[in-house]
């Protein structure tokens, strides 16, 4: 039960973040104000949930580096996110978003010295084939289609970290310093930002809505789903919470359709191409379960 749990949770959480994209359109202000807003309401409020819970903030020097590089990470994974559905759609973002798991095929096993599996990698260039579908129908939508890419290549990135920290931290705590250091990042980013993409500007004046939708990204997208999302990496693999995670299109696609309806409508070929990539999804759980079992069956014979 605990394990169907964990897969019930999971999908909970996908189903959020594949709302966020919405959010990201919903929202007026520009993508690297959205981030620093959503960071800095993210971090205040773990620190005061982590206040009353009366929860240790200690972390180890080194450790406490290696979260605050990640959360820099994290802050340039949702700049990208929410950039790419600007310049694009939420739709064309999320199948971007979607090839994570690729990634976490090749980076998984470099950096934690396991080993390569073969129909893991097999699985992320059926994703690949996918893009290449959408690519060929989508063309008008490259630009924001390979942000949404290099932004999944970060999410990979991160993941496969957090997943050294959950043994040893509280997740409320790993997400707290997180959120700071991609706020710090964000804030970082601002001279860079404002020289050469913003005209020397920053908005920093949401309207009334944006507050509200602002604090759902903070509170229910980010401190509630991304913490969950920190604490199942305690039980299950990087690589099947990222390529659970690629399902984030399917439930953001049929958002984006019924809320938005025909600005997010696109060829044929691109859902072609949303399919083939899902469908790696879909047979993950397969694939996985024959390989434990051949797996068993070869020390059995030892």
């Amino acid at each position: 039960m605990s394990v169907v749990r964990d897969y019930v949770k999971l999908h909970f959480i996908v189903w959020i973040w594949g709302f966020t994209a919405i959010l990201g359109l919903l929202i007026t202000i520009p993508s690297v104000e959205l981030v620093f807003f959503r960071t800095l309401i993210a971090s205040l409020t773990l620190w005061l949930l982590l206040l009353y819970w009366k929860r240790s903030f200690k972390v180890d020097v080194f450790p406490m580096l290696k979260i605050f590089g990640t959360g820099v990470l994290i802050s340039a994974h949702w700049i990208l996110f929410f950039a790419a559905a600007r310049v694009s759609n939420a739709s064309v973002c999320l199948a971007g978003i979607a090839t994570c798991s690729l990634w976490t095929s090749f980076l998984e096993p470099m950096m934690t010295r396991r080993k390569i599996k073969l129909f893991e990698v097999a699985l992320g260039l059926i994703v690949i084939v996918g893009l290449y579908v959408i690519f060929r129908f989508e063309f008008d939508h490259a630009l924001g289609l390979t942000m949404a890419v290099l932004s999944a290549l970060l999410a990979a990135l991160f993941s496969v970290i957090n997943s050294q920290f959950t043994q040893r931290y509280d997740p409320y705590v790993i997400t707290f310093y997180e959120m700071v250091g991609a706020c710090l990042g964000t804030v970082a980013f601002f001279p860079v930002y404002m020289a050469y993409f913003s005209n020397g500007l920053l908005d920093l004046t949401p309207t009334a809505m944006d507050w509200l939708y602002i604090a759902i990204l903070a509170v229910l997208c980010t401190v509630y789903a991304y913490s969950v999302w920190v604490e199942l990496m305690k039980r299950l693999s990087a690589f099947l919470i990222n390529l659970t995670v690629n399902l984030e299109p399917v439930y953001g696609i049929i958002l984006a359709l019924l809320i938005f309806g025909e600005k997010e409508q696109m060829d044929p070929g691109f859902y072609y191409g949303t399919l083939i990539i899902l469908a790696s999804v879909l047979s993950y759980p397969a694939f996985n379960k024959y390989y434990k079992r051949k797996a068993m069956s070869i020390d059995n014979l030892r």
